[in-house]
């Protein structure tokens, strides 16, 4: 009997041996190997191969401070967890060097402390957001948050907003899209804040292009992540090799065959080139007046980029999902009344291509565009559509007398026989140079060193619209000051122009691809709010009970099974 309890005793300490020994073996293994894994099928929580490299390489603590706390609703504190599991996901691969809070700014401040710290964030860059929220007793309350974050970095800070804020979809779908852009938008920033190299963009001038004022707010984003350089050619061959990209936004004068030798060569080294090209010229100002003239706009261009793979036609779209232009409908002699009306030359563009650059992106807002052709027999450039127009398009040939009183005539659908014309092309692949096969000696060309027919693997996008980069200006007693791009004061609506040409730009110029995380996706799974509410108790007492009788059932058969064992 003293030998079984003994046997029995030295087994029970050699059982704990090993439990303890496999603790502790298991302690020493984690610490040293490190793997997580993610069984959601869209890998929700799989942060990118990019993003870990980044993060391992900070040279010094990024300080996060995220607005977003106090009393939210169940989505925005739900919202508030997704973006707290990204950043511990993120203090896996910088350890020590990142750290972040939630904070409510407005916490225990008075209305004018509010208003103070609103326009204080909002100079910032952080865009405020109002909210409804329902009380207990039912009723509802409005709420400003501003759902953004100050990322620091050293001596300097960049300004995040979080929270999508398309009019077009739901507050849910708003807040997916969000978390789906949360890695990207995050990281992206990151980068920016932390990279010792600034990688340079030229904005090309010498042509009538669009002066500073013009597109401000644009270069005002892209400084946050480049270098932004704006000059003449000036006849000098190796101008743009220290250029990433080169922007080419709103040219009125022709080019001359020097300019063009100097860009195609750019292109034949791998430079990637944004063109921003009217197909037409016309007037906006003098629509003022009831009429203005829609002719040809001939920059020289067409060889080149029929050569690349695309043609700009020299037509006006005219898109039946438009925006609006104000009217005065006042009687000659009385004050002026503007109404707004639909004006057909302005397309809202909502057919968006399946790409990263225009992933979660609004509608992007385009004035006297032109149809875009792609030419099949450039077998080795792919091409991706990236704007389009609506089901209902007209095209209008030029040249052509643009009317003001077009507002008021009733189109014909009959009309508008085209669909999904192509306003915005990505190009892809190994372009042949317009100058294959001509001397070149004669147009005066400095630095030039050698002469190339064919590129490497390179990219270039046309857009046959120059108005879609344009800010608006409004003028005050302080001086000019810009609008934000795609605003519309008329609406007050943000268009997506801003969103859509920065991720164009990052496109072209982004090495680490991380442009591709905007393409992410996960699955919205909404519950069914009429069968809740239809079947309410139902689903209350199925939630309640069924976990509670499997809890019992399990609590019987292990008593049962206990009870039986020990009986014998």
């Amino acid at each position: 009997m003293q030998s079984n309890r003994q046997k029995l005793r030295s087994q029970q300490l050699l059982t704990a041996f090993l439990i303890i020994f496999s603790i502790i073996l298991f302690n020493i293994i984690s610490q040293n190997v490190f793997f997580r894994l993610d069984l959601t099928s869209e890998k929700r929580y799989t942060i990118s191969e990019q993003t870990k490299l980044i993060l391992s390489n900070l040279d010094d603590v990024v300080f996060i401070r995220i607005y977003l706390d106090g009393d939210l609703n169940i989505e925005l504190n739900r919202f508030r967890k997704n973006i707290a599991e990204l950043l511990d996901e993120f203090k896996v691969y910088a350890g020590n060097r990142l750290e972040y809070e939630f904070a409510d700014p407005f916490d225990g401040a008075d209305a004018k402390t509010i208003d103070r710290i609103l326009e204080e964030l909002y100079n910032k860059g952080l865009a405020p957001v109002n909210i409804h929220q329902r009380k207990k007793d039912g009723s509802i309350t409005e709420k400003v948050i501003v759902p953004g974050a100050i990322i620091n970095y050293n001596d300097s800070e960049i300004s995040l907003n979080l929270l999508m804020n398309n009019p077009g979809k739901t507050g849910a779908e708003n807040l997916n899209n969000s978390v789906e852009l949360l890695e990207y938008n995050l990281i992206s920033t990151i980068k920016n804040l932390t990279n010792n190299e600034i990688t340079k963009i030229a904005f090309l001038e010498g042509h009538g292009e669009w002066p500073d004022p013009f597109i401000g707010d644009l270069l005002k984003e892209l400084s946050k992540s480049f270098q932004i350089d704006r000059g003449k050619l000036n006849n000098k061959a190796d101008v743009l090799e220290p250029y990433k990209a080169v922007v080419i936004a709103g040219s009125i004068n022709a080019f001359s065959e020097a300019d063009k030798f100097i860009i195609d060569q750019y292109i034949m080294r791998g430079g990637k080139v944004l063109w921003l090209i009217d197909g037409v010229n016309i007037d906006f100002d003098s629509l003022a007046t009831g009429y203005s003239f829609a002719l040809p706009n001939n920059l020289n261009l067409d060889d080149m980029l029929f050569r690349y793979g695309v043609r700009i036609n020299q037509n006006l779209v005219q898109d039946a999902q438009c925006g609006i232009l104000p009217v005065n409908v006042a009687l000659a002699g009385n004050a002026p009344n503007f109404q707004p009306a639909p004006w057909l030359y302005f397309p809202l563009v909502s057919h968006l291509g399946n790409h990263a650059i225009t992933q979660n992106i609004n509608l992007v807002q385009m004035r006297f565009a032109s149809s875009i052709d792609t030419l099949g027999a450039r077998s080795a450039v792919r091409k991706t559509p990236l704007l389009s127009s609506s089901s209902y398009t007209k095209l209008r040939e030029v040249p052509a007398l643009i009317e003001l009183r077009e507002i008021n005539q009733q189109p014909a659908e009959a009309d508008f026989r085209h669909s999904s014309l192509i306003l915005g092309v990505l190009l892809e692949g190994t372009f042949e140079s317009v100058f294959k096969n001509r001397l070149v000696e004669n147009l005066g060309v400095e630095n030039l060193s050698k002469k190339f027919d064919i590129s490497p693997e390179t990219k270039m996008i046309v857009i046959a619209d120059a108005d879609i980069v344009r800010n608006d200006i409004k003028h005050t007693s302080k001086g000019p000051v810009i609008s934000p791009l795609g605003f519309d004061k008329f609406t007050n609506q943000t268009y997506g122009n801003k969103d859509f040409l920065n991720n164009a730009i990052s496109y072209l110029a982004d090495e680490n691809h991380l442009l591709a995380l905007r393409g992410r996706e996960f699955k919205l799974r909404m519950l069914d709010k009429t069968e809740i509410s239809k079947n309410r108790l139902k689903w209350q007492l199925i939630n309640i009970l069924i976990p509670a009788a499997f809890v019992l059932a399990g609590g019987i058969a292990f008593s049962l099974t206990r009870k039986f064992k020990y009986s014998r």
